[in-house]
């Protein structure tokens, strides 16, 4: 089950950048504070708005109770039977935008007198709003039409001057947030709370036959945001353990990503530091980095298998080649030993003879092993550029004899070549010796351009090379003039010259003689920074 859902996951997982990843964590990390004031800001204004509303509610209750009471009072204690409109009654307080009034103000000294059904109505009201006090914990205080108090400490002064008074009496319910002069801080974070050092009033009015004969006030402080906070424990308990599971699906992610994948590179790394040729496995959850680094890595590991096979095949085809002179060296020097004063003076000079072309072919092979090893490490620079046309010239009257003529076609704009001038000489004079040797009594160069690279073609008259030795033509040591001091290194050093300047040396199917084929960059300030180009024609 877990091998499919990382399957399915693997599937429709983007390939994202490092950085972007990075990112998104930090920024996720770095707004949790974020999120959890504005969690808090919200939860708050719940409680305030849950508040008002059950103040509503309350007030809504008693200024009823006290409308059907004031009937019963009347000669009609029947209230008249208008049809009922239920609709959702809106809170109307916001900590964030509603006003904040100063505290309450003491009722003010009044020379009118209560009116005295209202006073009746809030003597029969006291019990129902002493039972509810205890319940609610609500502050409740009725006025009369005129705004006097009718019962509590404040009985018989006036609040009628309050802007939720005068709108009460206007006929409208009205919920105000004012200052709590009383507030005591019961817990060193209560700072942290904007309703803790404020209270809601509600002032609603009593209407009879759609007249207000009263109001009710009633007042409490918002629920505290901790004790609601304690109240609502398993719901933020239950959001607090999908942040921490949030952060471990992240941790997760960055572990199976980027963690874990450089991880097992680096053991595979380990791995081929030991001589051994461990394949890392791609991982599940691909980062473009991630992907480009493993691409590298196999990249090496590739060339570093490539070398290692090239310097044992390199080091075996060495010492074949440095046996077979060193055995004829070391039996003629054994014989001149053992029967040097017996011999002919005729045999000592042709074993003399063969030590000295045995140990010439030994000089000569050092040499151009020197100048494979140096074609081999070197790295051509980017801005090398050689004016190949004068050079060209010059190899021509430099090579061309009786027997052996060199025609040259050059294109009348030839642009220089992104090659170092003396690698570009080498290779050419490689190449025209190498069809003088073959028997070749012709060889046309051509020059053809094509896009950003140049074509020269080397094509000679002489016998060709057997369909049997091309494929070999350009390994280590493979030369078919061998008994004429041939190395087999000129073609092997003539391509590792041109490599090393993104260049390239082909043969050509041609149905007499040889045809050599150079590819080389054309000097230009797109040519100028590219790396290995894709020839056309190679």
């Amino acid at each position: 089950m877990m091998a499919g859902l990382k399957a399915r996951i693997a599937r429709h997982w983007p390939v994202l950048r490092l950085r972007t990843i990075l990112l998104g964590t930090l920024l996720f990390v770095a707004a949790l504070p974020g999120f959890g004031a504005i969690f808090l800001r919200v939860y708050e204004n719940a409680l305030v708005r849950r508040t008002e509303a059950e103040l509503v509610a309350q007030g809504a209750a008693l200024a009823a109770s006290a409308a059907v009471v004031w009937k019963g009072m009347t000669a009609d204690p029947t209230l008249p039977s208008a049809p009922v409109r239920y609709h959702d009654r809106m809170t109307e307080v916001d900590l964030r935008s509603s006003p904040i009034l100063p505290p309450r103000p003491r009722a003010a000294v009044t020379r009118d007198r209560p009116d005295g059904a209202a006073v009746a109505l809030a003597r029969q009201l006291m019990p129902a709003f002493a039972e509810t006090k205890v319940t609610t914990l609500s502050s409740i205080l009725m006025l009369d039409r005129r705004g006097v108090v009718l019962n509590g400490r404040e009985g018989g002064r006036s609040l009628a001057a309050l802007p939720e008074i005068r709108a009460a009496l206007d006929g409208q319910a009205v919920t105000v947030l004012r200052e709590n002069e009383g507030t005591v801080a019961h817990i060193p974070l209560e700072w942290l709370s904007r309703a803790a050092s404020i209270r809601l009033h509600h002032a609603r009015p009593i209407s009879v036959d759609g007249k207000v004969v009263g109001v009710l006030l009633v007042s409490r402080s918002p629920r505290a945001l901790f004790l609601g906070l304690y109240e609502d424990r398993g719901k933020i308990a239950l959001g607090v353990v999908a942040i921490f599971l949030l952060l471990l699906l992240l941790s997760a992610v960055l572990s199976r990503a980027i963690v874990r994948p450089i991880e097992g590179l680096s053991r595979a790394t380990r791995e081929l530091a030991s001589g051994r040729r461990v394949t890392p496995h791609h991982p599940s959850l691909q980062v473009v980095e991630i992907r480009a680094l493993y691409q590298d890595f196999e990249q090496m590991a590739e060339s570093i298998e490539k070398r290692s096979r090239y310097l044992r095949d390199f080091a075996s085809s060495v010492s074949h080649e440095f046996k077979t002179p060193l055995a004829a060296i070391s039996g003629a020097i054994e014989l001149l030993q053992d029967h040097g004063a017996d011999m002919a003076p005729a045999d000592r000079e042709r074993f003399l003879a063969n030590m000295a072309a045995d140990a010439e072919r030994l000089s000569r092979l050092v040499r151009r092993l020197m100048e494979l090893a140096r074609a081999d490490v070197l790295v051509g620079e980017n801005d090398a550029c050689t004016i190949a046309k004068p050079l060209l010239v010059s190899m021509v009257d430099a090579l061309t004899c009786k027997g052996f003529v060199i025609a040259l076609n050059l294109p009348d704009d030839f642009p220089p070549l992104s090659v170092d001038a003396a690698a570009l000489e080498a290779v050419l004079t490689t190449l025209a010796e190498n069809a003088c040797q073959a028997g070749a009594s012709r060889l046309d160069i051509n020059i053809a351009l094509q896009g950003d690279v140049a074509w020269i073609d080397f094509v000679d008259d002489g016998p060709g090379i057997p369909h049997g030795d091309q494929s070999r033509i350009f390994d280590l040591f493979f030369t078919t003039k061998r008994d004429d001091g041939g190395t087999g290194l000129g073609l092997a050093i003539a391509r590792s010259l041109l490599a090393a300047y993104n260049g390239e040396l082909h043969l050509l199917p041609s149905g007499q003689g040889a045809h050599f084929r150079l590819v080389v960059a054309i000097q230009n300030e797109r040519m100028a920074t590219a790396g290995k180009a894709n020839f056309p024609g190679a």
